[in-house]
């Protein structure tokens, strides 16, 4: 059974002394995506961490959509989002949009006006930014600070319909100019933005900023425990400032952790989409992203990210995972659920010259041996099999124990063979091998005559189905870089590579998303967007083995 409960950590340990203390007597979380990309990783374990409380508290989570930007927004995003949490295995207790919030926003902002905690001001943004001061000097106060109540609250149901463009006027919360925290000195709570809202339509050309809808919603939806990332802390004020002042019955509260932050990933919407724009990557659901769109396709699993997320729990300082890490828990949860089989990647022709022609015999081998519930398959053995052009070499190495000539091999699951003879092309190029077979070396018979050092895969070539391979490397070559550089100089041009082989004739059932272990290659799923009835195309997930230790 799967282990649902986090480990004690600091959040935790605010939760329990809000129940202890009477504050909360339900724990509601909320998860508030923007809905301006598709959601990666670090969201993820935003995700599990959230669900994953509110469960063990037994409370309830909300999907939030934060779409109070309607220039960034698609219904595309909204729709992926839904589907990648409950991919990973959540349904949320309700489905929320700050949207549906905008007339109390409005009224509470209106409120503001009244209790002459807000503005409406006429300087541009530059000028806003000039005024604003810098964090060795206090701003200066704006002229428009002195208005009065009833001149801002005409301004601002002006700005509500539509008499200003864009940029000519916002509304700024009245804090304190000299504050020491710069998201203090009245920051500005609502521009005018005369776009259509995926979810609201024409109706408002006036928007909310995310500092002072965010914590408006939380108090909305009575959550208890806003959980955000670190670069958050420093507006925890304006968060709670605006829940004072804006007289909300409930009463959230925020708490910042460390966000995730991967070795060789871009972990940014922004330059994930970058990538998608520049053509570095065919989409959000490249198996190359870190996505969780991408992630899915590529073959990850929803219980390999849920044992990640929950492995690296969550702490107040920033540190950086090893994204063998992840690739660590997805071999642990395929290693006994995925099936056995073989493939040649880059296929070499074999002729057993001893073996009689047109005879096809069927051989048994286990299709999980880790799993030996899941049974046995049967694989077709012929005169005409293909191998691996890597298990095979003219003029080897010493130590090499594969096929050369005058050497002598054990096909798994099969026989032994014996390289006699090889055919080339007229450029010198190998592309046959003649061989012989042991028939009395057949494998699962008990034989124990001589041994063989080199064991190699094979799949028969009568009857075998061809695929395409699609091999993965790490997209982003390093993490660090300077601020004067742009991350596209470390993407790596070798994060993909296609090539042409193989599979056994069984894989004529394989449908996407179905995981395989091929034998030496690693773990593979099957696209389920390239693959079609004529062609199958396996993504590598990760291969077999890495030097990574828990």
């Amino acid at each position: 059974m799967e282990n649902k409960t986090t480990s004690s950590n600091f959040i935790k340990n605010i939760i329990n002394e809000d129940l202890k203390s009477g504050e909360y007597n339900e724990i509601v979380t909320r998860f508030p995506p923007e809905p301006n990309g598709y959601l990666h990783i670090g969201h993820a374990k935003s995700i599990v961490l959230n669900f994953d409380l509110a469960d063990e508290y037994n409370g309830k989570t909300n999907l939030r959509f934060d779409d109070t930007n309607p220039l960034k927004e698609d219904q595309e995003f909204v729709d992926s989002i839904k589907e990648d949490v409950k991919w990973l295995g959540y349904e949320w207790e309700n489905l929320c949009f700050a949207s549906n919030y905008f007339d109390e926003m409005y009224d509470r902002a209106v409120l503001l006006i009244k209790k002459g905690l807000a503005y409406v001001e006429d300087l541009s943004v530059d000028e806003i930014r000039e005024y604003r001061g810098t964090l060795k000097e206090p701003g200066k106060e704006s002229p428009s600070r002195s208005r009065s109540v009833e001149e801002n609250l005409d301004l601002f149901e002006r700005m509500k319909n539509g008499e200003f463009k864009n940029g000519e006027k916002v509304l700024r919360a009245k804090i304190d100019m000299a504050s020491p925290n710069i998201n203090m000195r009245d920051p500005v709570i609502y521009r005018i933005s005369h776009a259509n809202h995926h979810n609201t339509g024409d109706k408002w050309c006036i928007y909310p900023m995310y500092a002072y809808a965010h914590p408006l919603e939380d108090a909305i939806e009575g959550v208890t425990h806003s959980i955000c990332t670190l670069e958050f802390e420093d507006q925890r004020p304006l968060y709670n400032w605006v829940v004072e002042h804006s007289e909300v019955e409930a009463k959230p509260k925020q708490i910042e952790f460390a966000r995730l932050n991967l070795t060789n990933t871009v972990m940014s919407k922004r330059k994930l989409k970058q990538l998608i724009d520049e053509n570095y990557v065919d989409g959000w659901d490249d198996p190359r992203m870190p996505t969780i769109s991408g992630l899915r396709r590529r073959g990850f699993t929803p219980e390999a990210i849920r044992a990640f997320c929950r492995e690296i729990g969550v702490a107040k300082s920033y540190s950086t995972v090893d994204v063998q890490m992840l690739e660590h828990f997805v071999r642990e949860d395929l290693k006994l659920k995925s099936p056995r089989t073989m493939a040649v990647l880059k296929p070499l022709k074999v002729v057993i010259t001893n073996y009689p022609e047109g005879q096809v015999e069927m051989l048994d081998a286990e299709i999980n041996p880790e799993n030996p519930e899941m049974g046995t398959r049967q694989i077709p053995f012929s005169r005409e099999i293909y191998i691996e052009q890597e298990d095979f070499m003219e003029n080897p190495p010493k130590k090499y124990f594969r096929l050369f000539p005058g050497n002598e091999v054990r096909l798994k699951h099969a026989y032994f063979i014996k390289c006699e003879d090889v055919i080339k092309d007229e450029e010198g190029n190998v592309i046959e091998l003649h061989c012989t077979y042991d028939p009395e070396t057949k494998s699962g018979t008990g034989f124990t005559g001589r041994k063989v050092k080199g064991t190699i895969h094979w799949v028969e070539a009568t009857n075998a189905k061809s695929a395409e391979f699609r091999l993965y490397d790490s997209l982003i070559v390093e993490n660090e870089e300077e601020e004067s550089e742009s991350f596209l100089d470390h993407v790596n041009p070798n994060s993909l590579e296609i090539v042409n082989g193989f599979v056994e004739p069984n894989m004529d059932e394989a449908k996407a998303q179905d995981k395989y272990q091929f034998f030496r290659h690693g773990y593979f799923n099957v696209d389920p967007k390239e693959t079609t009835a004529e062609k199958l195309v396996f993504n590598r997930i990760v291969s077999l083995k890495s030097s990574f230790k828990l």
